[in-house]
C-alpha cells in the first residue's frame, strides 16, 4: 500500500550546521531555508560536545522561527554522548531528532520509545540518516517503523559521505555507482509516505555542480536536499518549488477531473493526452506542496 506522495511541511533546504558555531546560529533567522539540523555528531569535534550543547540550548531559549522546522542531530546511540544528547532534546522540544548511523528499525524505535517513555510531545517527530551499508539493505524496514503506533519517524536523510566511506565507492560528479542507493531510500520512503531528503553537495563554492544536482535530485523524487552552506539555499529552494508549468498543467487536470460528469471517469483527454485518475491525485499533491511553499515563501 502507498501513502500520501509529499510532506505536510516544504523541505526543499535543510541546512546542518555544528551546534558549536554560534556565529553560524546567530545568523539563521536572517535565512531562508526551510528546515535547519544543529548537529552534535560529525561536524563537532571531541571535545566541543558539552559546549554544542550549551549553544543549541541558548538557540532553543530564543524565540521560535516561523515556518522553519528546528532538528538536533544526536550522536551515535553506542557513544558515550549519546544520553546527555537525548537530555538535550527532552528539554528544549525541536521538531525533530535526527538519528545517525542507522542500522535496522530497532534504531528508531529505540528513540521513539525513549521519547514516549520521557513523555516528549508527538510534535517532536524522528529522522533517520540513511549512511550505512546496513541502514540501505534495511530501508524498507526502517521506513515501515513510520507507520508503527508511536514510531514517530517522519524523515529518511542520504548520508552519502559516510557510505562511501564504508563501501568504498569513490566520489563522481554524476553520482553514478550510488544511484541505486538514492533510489532505494525514495523508493522506501514513498512507499510509507516519509519525506526523503538527498544527500550533501561538498563542494559548496561550486554552485552550478550543486544546481545540478538539486535538479536531478528533484527528477528522482527527493523531497529536497540537506546543505551545508547558506550559498546553496537559493538553488534548492528554487529547484524544490514546483514550477509555474508543472502549477499549470495540475490546475489543468484539476478542472478536467472537477467538471460536471466528470465524477465516474477514470481517463480523459486533456490537451491531447490521456490523463488517468492518478494523475489528478498526483496533481492534487503538487498544488498542496506548491501552496505550502507559496506561504512559507512568496
Amino acid at each position: 500500500m502507498t501513502h500520501d506522495l509529499r510532506p505536510s511541511r516544504p523541505s526543499r533546504s535543510i541546512l546542518c550546521l555544528p551546534g558549536s558555531n554560534e556565529r553560524a546560529i546567530a545568523k539563521l533567522p536572517s535565512l531562508s531555508m526551510d528546515a535547519v539540523i544543529l548537529d552534535l555528531e560529525d561536524a563537532v569535534a571531541e571535545g566541543e560536545k558539552a559546549t554544542a550543547r550549551d549553544k543549541i540550548r541558548a538557540f532553543f531559549q530564543g524565540p521560535p522561527m516561523e515556518g522553519v522546522e528546528r532538528i538536533i542531530r544526536i550522536n551515535d546511540l553506542a557513544s558515550r554522548h549519546a544520553a546527555n544528547d537525548l537530555a538535550l532534546v527532552l528539554e528544549t522540544n525541536p521538531d525533530a531528532v535526527l538519528i545517525p548511523k542507522v542500522r535496522s528499525p530497532g534504531d528508531i524505535l529505540e528513540i521513539a520509545g525513549y521519547l514516549a517513555d520521557n513523555d516528549a510531545p508527538d510534535t517532536v517527530r524522528v529522522w533517520a540518516m540513511m549512511e550505512t551499508p546496513l541502514s540501505i539493505l534495511n530501508a524498507g524496514a526502517i521506513a515501515e517503523t513510520g507507520r508503527i503506533a508511536g514510531g514517530r519517524l517522519d524523515a529518511l536523510v542520504v548520508g552519502l559521505n559516510d557510505l562511501r566511506k564504508e563501501t568504498g565507492v569513490l566520489p563522481d560528479p554524476d553520482r553514478t555507482f550510488v544511484m541505486p542507493w538514492l533510489m532505494q531510500v525514495v523508493l522506501a520512503g514513498r512507499a510509507y509516505g516519509l519525506r526523503v531528503i538527498d544527500a550533501v553537495s561538498n563542494d559548496f563554492r561550486d554552485l552550478e555542480r550543486f544546481d545540478r544536482e538539486c535538479a536531478t535530485g528533484r527528477a528522482m523524487g527527493f523531497d529536497g536536499k540537506m546543505l551545508i552552506h547558506p550559498a546553496q539555499i537559493p538553488a534548492a529552494n528554487a529547484r524544490y518549488r514546483p514550477s509555474a508549468d508543472e502549477i499549470a498543467e495540475a490546475d489543468e487536470i484539476i478542472a478536467g477531473f472537477t467538471a460536471p460528469g466528470a465524477e465516474q471517469v477514470n481517463a480523459l483527454d486533456i490537451g491531447g493526452r490521456m490523463v488517468e485518475r492518478l494523475h489528478y491525485e498526483q496533481a492534487l499533491a503538487l498544488k498542496a506542496r506548491a501552496d505550502l511553499i507559496a506561504r512559507r515563501d512568496p
